[in-house]
């Protein structure tokens, strides 16, 4: 099963500084219907200003990564991390028992990154930070494992967080296809968050996301392309609260 998500019609928060698209409930955007995806928590695509931030504020028991799309993005925590990373890089934290930190753009440039939140397979995890400088032609046409849980012990990618995912990005030129392999018990999210492409004969704009279900997915670009995809267990209890009435895509029946 594919569902298309629309950018046009996600939740939308503009504050002069920030401008950011919410693709589950978040801050002021509340909708009882789009809480999560599985493990999938937040996902928020925003866009800061020069010399604007997230003043320092907490976190407890969620796993952040953040994915650099343009621009540069400066962390500070309370654990005395101060780093700064750029377009393609990322960064991650287990707030575990609780963490402070802020995030700023000091550039003269905007700033564009994916925040992006999922439970943990448990709470009370020891607060950690850690980031990681991808360089962008390890992605070039084909997938690169940004990260996974620390419980997988075949995935190449170098951010381990404490939950059930593995999360690739891909930045595809014009015209190139690519496939990516979805298990009987897995889900993925996938998000383009640069250029034009058909995904499972769905047209997506920038922005555009879709919720794939137990269906292997084919991208062909239509113009150079850049893909995140998240995938993770699959959650049935979850999948039922969201598509009540429709559990035929699923069970194929």
């Amino acid at each position: 099963m594919v569902k298309y998500i629309d950018s046009q019609k996600m939740g939308r928060a503009q504050h002069g500084w920030l401008d950011s698209h919410f693709h589950f409930s978040f801050a002021e955007y509340c909708n009882p219907e789009n809480v999560r995806f599985g493990v999938l928590r937040v996902l928020n695509d925003d866009i800061v200003q020069s010399s604007e931030g997230f003043a320092t504020h907490p976190h407890k028991d969620m796993e952040i990564i953040s994915y650099v799309i343009q621009g540069e993005l400066s962390h500070r925590d309370n654990m005395g991390n101060a780093h700064s990373l750029t377009r393609g890089q990322s960064q991650y934290m287990s707030a575990g028992t609780g963490i402070t930190h802020s995030e700023y753009n000091y550039t003269d440039k905007e700033l564009r990154f994916a925040q992006i939140w999922f439970f943990p397979d448990k709470q009370g995890y020891k607060p950690n930070y850690g980031d990681y400088r991808f360089r962008l032609e390890d992605r070039l046409d084909k997938w690169l494992p940004i990260a996974t849980s620390y419980n997988n012990k075949e995935s190449s990618a170098p951010i381990k967080i404490h939950a059930d995912i593995n999360m690739f990005a891909t930045i595809l030129a014009k015209e190139k296809q690519i496939e990516f392999q979805v298990s009987d018990n897995r889900q993925v999210y996938l998000v383009l968050l640069e250029g034009d492409a058909i995904v499972n004969n769905i047209h997506l704009n920038m922005r555009d996301a879709l919720e794939i279900v137990k269906e292997n997915i084919f991208i062909t670009a239509k113009q150079e392309s850049h893909f995140l995809i998240i995938e993770m267990a699959f959650d049935e209890e979850c999948y039922k609260e969201k598509y009540k009435g429709n559990e035929e895509q699923y069970t194929g029946e």
